[in-house]
């Protein structure tokens, strides 16, 4: 079992067809390093989900600040940090979905390491905005 980050194969797929909007709901679920989440996740699945309870909902938190820009030939999704506030969580990865869209699979998101909050703040830093670092980067080929 593994968590492997990527943008999921289907999401760039579904991104051609039109399925996923700005104003749709994206969400973050997190995940233990016994769970299984690669390039190949197509929906988000409770299964092997980090448990509910001590601060932490299924189906993880919804994401804000859905922001897409360009940087040179570069474009660049990013979203606000989710927290989890008075939370004791341990996660080693999560999976960025689309609520409005039958919990369609974004993107794999793996911490290198577990992650853990004892009855404190557990907050996931999206990496900057930007060509080199963006979270989900589509690009002209080389």
């Amino acid at each position: 079992m593994a968590i492997t980050a990527s943008i999921c194969n289907s999401y760039l797929k579904e991104i051609l067809e039109g399925v996923h909007e700005a104003a749709d709901t994206y969400k973050l679920a997190l995940y233990p390093s016994t769970a299984t989440l690669s390039k190949t996740t197509t929906a988000y699945s409770s299964s092997g989900e980090v448990a509910a309870g001590d601060g932490y909902s299924t189906g993880g938190a919804t994401l804000s600040g859905f922001s897409a820009a360009l940087d040179g030939d570069v474009a660049v999704l990013d979203f606000a940090d989710p927290t989890w506030a008075e939370a004791t969580i341990t996660a080693r990865g999560g999976l960025i979905y689309n609520s409005s869209q039958s919990n369609k699979a974004v993107a794999v998101l793996d911490f290198g390491e577990d992650i853990t909050s004892t009855a404190e703040t557990f907050k996931v830093t999206m990496p900057a905005a930007t060509a080199a670092a963006g979270i989900i980067r589509l690009q002209q080929p080389t």
